[in-house]
């Protein structure tokens, strides 16, 4: 289920199904009041509510570029949700979430892509290559690919190790103009051979107005306790300020990129 609307929609978390065990975040399947299962993340897990917001930003990003990401939504759990959950982990990561989460359109069958195997053109790859050179996203390696292969298609999931600038938070404006050196272990560089032709249109796609319109999706509940900021706008208008001027100086990252590809091939 991909969607195309720029509003998210927010459901309720019915039905815990089992837990997906990778990393430390412990992300689960549920079922939502609309009758989907979820791939939903929990704003208290370990990597916190930044996570959620890098996922959040990442994959409506992607999503602008016309690259596949499951539908996004915002997951409301009740408090009194995971009172019957018998394992104890889970049960307090279900308590320290209590509220607003995010969620994935789980994509049932789906499997991790395999480069060995899976073919994507290269005008696909240059896109994620490039998306992931913006918003810095250190997890789309061949240890850690984040992507999925669905119908024939490649979906791209969890952006929740972007942004890590938002760790370090009033170093913002020198991280947005700083290349990327990590792109060199980018699991989809060395057929990434149309960074320059993707170029010119990511950069008329990703206007400032359609960034500002995702920034402004991040719930403000998420924003209350943000270290160096002091409320929810100024924390929107750094994720603005960060985007915008890093796609002006975007020279900067596509040149590691193309250089970290030559040295590969």
């Amino acid at each position: 289920m991909a969607s195309t609307s720029n509003e998210i929609r927010t459901v309720a978390v019915t039905r815990y199904v089992t837990p997906l065990r990778e990393g430390g975040s412990l992300p689960a399947i549920a079922e939502a009041d609309d009758g989907f299962l979820y791939a939903l993340k929990f704003f208290g897990a370990g990597q916190g509510v930044k996570a959620l917001v890098a996922d959040l930003i990442g994959g409506e990003l992607a999503r602008l570029l016309g690259l596949k990401v499951p539908e996004i939504v915002f997951a409301n759990l009740d408090e009194a949700f995971g009172r019957s959950e018998g394992d104890e982990e889970i049960q307090e990561l279900l308590r320290k979430s209590e509220g607003l989460n995010l969620a994935l359109h789980y994509l049932s069958g789906a499997i991790s892509y395999d480069p060995t195997v899976d073919k994507v053109d290269a005008i696909t790859a240059s896109k994620i290559v490039w998306l992931d050179s913006l918003i810095t996203n250190v997890d789309r390696t061949a240890r850690n690919v984040n992507m999925l292969s669905w119908n024939k298609d490649l979906w791209l999931i969890d952006h929740g190790a972007a942004l890590y600038f938002h760790h370090s938070w009033p170093d913002w404006e020198k991280a947005s103009t700083q290349p990327f050196a990590a792109i060199k272990d980018h699991v989809l560089l060395p057929i990434a051979s149309a960074i320059d032709e993707v170029s010119e249109f990511i950069k008329t796609t990703l206007t400032p107005e359609s960034i500002q319109t995702i920034v402004n999706a991040i719930p403000e509940v998420w924003l209350l306790d943000y270290a160096y900021s002091t409320t929810p706008e100024e924390s929107r208008k750094i994720y603005f300020d960060f985007l915008t001027n890093r796609l002006n100086h975007s020279e900067i990252f596509i040149k590691e990129a193309q250089h970290a590809r030559t040295s590969l091939i």
